[in-house]
Formats: C-alpha cells, structure tokens, sequence
C-alpha cells in the first residue's frame, strides 16, 4: 500500500501549476529542440487592421504637413510671404504635377484592366510590366516625400536656417535623379530604364517610331509648362540662388529674361514635329505631315511671347503682341480640329468596345464600368 509505485497521469494536477500547461518530459523536449513536432501558424495581423493603420498614419502625416507649412508661412512678414511662397512654387509643383500625373497613369491601368482593352500589346510591353499596384505604390512614396521636402523647405526657411531650406529641394531633385539612373536591380529597373530609352527614342527619333514613342511624347507637350519649372529650378540651384531673391532681378540668369525658358518650352513639340516627319518617311501617309504642320503652329507662339521680355514695351505692344495672338488663335484652332477629327476617333471606338464588352459580360448592365470609361476618355486615356 505505501511501499509501492504510483503511476501519475501526464495530466494528474500533480504535475500541473495552476492555468499552466502539463509538464514536458525529456522526450517531448528532444522531440521539440530537433523540430519534428509541427509549430503553429504565426498570428498575423488581418489586412484589413494594416490598411486602417496606414491610412491612419498616412492622414497623421497629411494633417502634420499642413500644420507645420501653414505656421511657418504665418511667420513670415506680408511682403516677403508672396515672393517666398511663388518660389517654393516653383520648386516643388513639377515634382506635384508629377506625382499626380503617376496617380492618374495608375488609374488608366486600373480602367484598362477592368475592360479587355489589350494595353500590353498596344504599348508593346512585356510580360513584366507595372500593374497599377505598383504604379500607386510609386504614386504614394512621391506624395509622401515630395510634400515632407516642401514642409521641410517652409519650416527651415521660417526659422532663419536658409542655407539648410536652399538644400532641401536640391536633396529632392538629386535622389530623383539619382533614382532614374540607378544601375541596380531595385525599385523596378527595367521599368526605369524602358523610360529612359524611351525618352532617348524620343530627342533622337532616327528609327520607326513605335506607339509608346509617340505617347509619351504627347505626354510632354502636356507638361511643356511642367519642363519650363524645372528648368528654372535647375537653373537656380546651379546658380546658388535658392533661397534668395536674386532670381528677381531683370538681369539674372534664371529670370524671365532666359533664352533657356522658350527652348525648353518648345522642345516636346519639335520631337513631336520630328516624329511625324519619320513616320511620313516610314509610311508614307499624307496625314502624319498635317499633324506635324499642328506641332509647328505652336513654335511661333513660343518664340513670339518670349519676345515680350527682349523688346521695348512700345514695339511688343504695335506689332510683336497682334502676332502673338493671331498665332495662338491659329493653333488653337488648328489643334481643337484635330483633335476632335483625328484623334478623338481612337477614343469613341475604344469606348465602343468598352461597352460592347460590358453588355456581353454583365447584362444587368452595372453603372460603375461605364463610369470607369466617362473618366477614361476624361482623363485622355484613349488618346
């Protein structure tokens, strides 16, 4: 009775502390520490949870960016205010613009991918193309960084650091630079580099022009004013003049006065202008020479309005200023009729086949895919 053995159940309270698991005996330890006993899944934090906390985080920033610009301005006395804040302007409202433009791309994608319009093979793309994922990934960090450097610039510059604000958009326009020519597989350098070969196509169009050549080229006739601004931002930060007003002086090299602004102005509609000749060359078609003579009626009202800045006021007002508007009349009117007759019919017959597709795949007929299309021919998706 008491001289013999107990055998005592791995889950007899004895071997058990209170809300403790049972003891592990030597075998079950090895069992462990040599990993053949399965481990359980990590916990995990639902998608939903992370999405929340980044949209919280993304609003604390947002709201934090607006506080601090808006308190360093109100430090600034009324007469300085304006020249500082058209110079902060200037500086960051290309990267702005920009940023908003690789928003809409993505949009365009996400249209796209909603329809069964082919974009892969139309832009001649690879297999490994940006989704428009990926594009409002790239879309987010420029909204992220682009407003912190300008927040930075505003608050620097209010509290008298004004050599440590001039380097904030120097900073900015270098690792933007910095990041398009990296040689190294990161941040999608394919993507990266099929935009700078497609650019290089563009200054140099000595082959066919393919469809990717002449869109992006559109693109920057849309964003000549855009070219302008970094020009002139360029122009300041190698001249040392951020920061300053030096730039305001009707001598200055970077002023109004430049020879550099009408030249970048007018450089996207002379590739374009270049491209129709090569296509005429390549296919022959009378229509690509029309098109080019669109491009060339934008020359003149470039060069023209430059002039206000190299002539007296009396001669721009009799005779440079009467030309100027008899030119941008011209190419207005020139560039609304082939738009609407040329360019446009790509549009209504990709929106054709939009609904088409919608009407077969969905015939309760859903209002969000034609949505979808409104803000894609909006937007100038189809162009």
């Amino acid at each position: 009775m008491f001289g013999g053995l107990a055998t005592i159940s791995n889950n007899s309270p004895i071997l058990r502390r209170i809300s403790s698991r049972p003891v592990v005996f030597d075998q079950e330890l090895n069992e462990m520490k040599s990993g053949s006993l399965p481990i359980g899944p990590a916990i995990m934090p639902s998608p939903i949870l992370l999405w929340r906390f980044k949209v919280l985080l993304f609003l604390i920033w947002g709201f934090s960016c607006c506080k601090i610009s808006w308190d360093s301005v109100m430090r600034m006395s009324a007469d300085l205010r304006d020249l500082f804040l058209y110079e902060a302007f200037l500086y960051f409202n290309p990267l702005l613009l920009v940023t908003m433009m690789v928003w809409l791309w993505g949009v365009n994608l996400w249209v796209f991918a909603q329809s069964t319009v082919s974009y892969t093979k139309v832009f001649d793309l690879d297999q490994n193309h940006l989704t428009h994922n990926e594009i409002w990934k790239c879309a987010t960090w420029m909204t992220i960084v682009v407003p912190t450097s300008m927040t930075s610039y505003l608050y620097l510059y209010s509290h008298g650091e004004v050599s440590l604000a001039a380097s904030q958009p120097v900073l900015l326009y270098a690792a933007v630079a910095m990041l398009l020519i990296f040689p190294f597989d990161i941040f999608y350098l394919s993507s990266r580099y099929y935009l700078l070969r497609t650019l290089w196509r563009i200054l140099l169009p000595l082959q066919a022009i393919t469809f990717s050549d002449f869109f992006v080229a559109d693109i920057l006739t849309s964003m000549a004013k855009v070219l302008s601004d970094l020009e002139r931002s360029a122009c300041r930060m190698v001249h040392r003049q951020v920061a300053t007003i030096a730039w305001f002086e009707a001598d200055s090299v970077c002023g109004s006065h430049s020879i550099a602004i009408p030249l970048v102005l007018v450089l996207p509609y002379m590739c374009r202008f270049f491209q129709c000749l090569r296509q005429y060359k390549d296919t022959g078609e009378k229509t690509t020479l029309f098109n080019a003579l669109k491009y060339s009626t934008a020359i003149p009202v470039i060069f023209l309005s430059a002039l206000k800045y190299h002539v007296f006021p009396d001669r721009w007002t009799n005779i440079y200023r009467p030309l100027w508007l008899l030119s941008s009349v011209v190419n207005s009117l020139y560039s609304f009729y082939w738009d609407v007759t040329r360019d446009w019919d790509l549009s209504f017959l990709l929106c054709l086949q939009f609904l088409s597709d919608i009407y077969v795949q969905e015939p309760k007929f859903d209002l969000k895919p034609v949505a979808c299309t409104a803000m894609a021919l909006i937007l100038g998706i189809s162009k």
